[in-house]
């Protein structure tokens, strides 16, 4: 196991992870001995009907989860090893989450979105603002844009806000939720390409679970989740 450490100092790793759930007088297993390594810059899909366990390993990677067995490695730091407010702490320092749906506050501007997250940390808003433009700027969101709140964007320019925000703090890993679930093929098509594109430029170790199969040829690699367990796609 050391060795897998030392090769996994950066990125994502899920080394051998079991989870279950209790199902009555038994066990549900959502995750088999599952395995999964991911390395800055590195675009992975996880594709899978529902049920599948896609849901459980993103909840056990943004590790939200504790596993039975196994581990979670995220930029070289064993999540099981630290106690909840180390791990509070890797989540907000290391992890971006885009969520399904981008649960975007209502009453905020896209880059007040942004600057929230800053204020939350403690740091200095003012001397944000200027990134947070500029990354609002770098995932196509410009101008007046940046300035409208949720209602006044389409869902594709929510769904940037919401990538954006999974960026501002700096993440090593990016984890990404059916991302083009509420949109059309068109508006799917460019934010997995916008993905692939921050995942490049920011040097994330992304990975993205989804049912639509039609948008992966545009990611590195995809594996293939069916009753907890994963395996490479056909």
């Amino acid at each position: 196991m050391t060795d897998t450490l030392v090769h996994t100092r950066t990125g994502l790793a899920l080394l051998d992870v079991t989870l279950t759930y209790p199902d009555g007088e038994s066990r549900l297993t959502a995750l088999d001995h599952v395995t999964l390594e991911v390395a800055p810059g590195e675009f992975t899909a996880v594709a899978g009907p529902s049920g599948s366990g896609k849901s459980s390993l993103l909840a056990v990677a943004a590790t939200l989860l504790r596993p039975d067995s196994g581990q979670v490695v995220i930029d070289g730091q064993d999540a099981g090893a630290l106690g909840e407010r180390a791990r509070t702490a890797l989540r907000r320092d290391r992890l971006g989450i885009v969520f399904q749906q981008s649960n975007l506050l209502a009453s905020l501007t896209a880059v007040e979105q942004l600057l929230v997250l800053e204020d939350v940390r403690g740091g200095r808003v003012r001397e944000a603002r200027d990134r947070a433009g500029d990354l609002l700027s770098s995932v196509g969101l410009t101008g007046s844009k940046q300035h409208r709140r949720p209602h006044q964007l389409s869902g594709g320019e929510r769904q940037r806000v919401n990538i954006a925000r999974a960026l501002f703090g700096r993440p090593s890993v990016l984890l990404v939720d059916e991302p083009t679930s509420a949109l059309d093929h068109e508006r799917g098509a460019q934010i997995v390409d916008l993905l692939a594109e921050v995942t490049r430029t920011h040097r994330t170790a992304t990975v993205m679970v989804t049912h639509d199969r039609d948008l992966l040829g545009r990611v590195d690699r995809v594996l293939d989740m069916h009753d907890g367990r994963l395996t490479p796609a056909g």
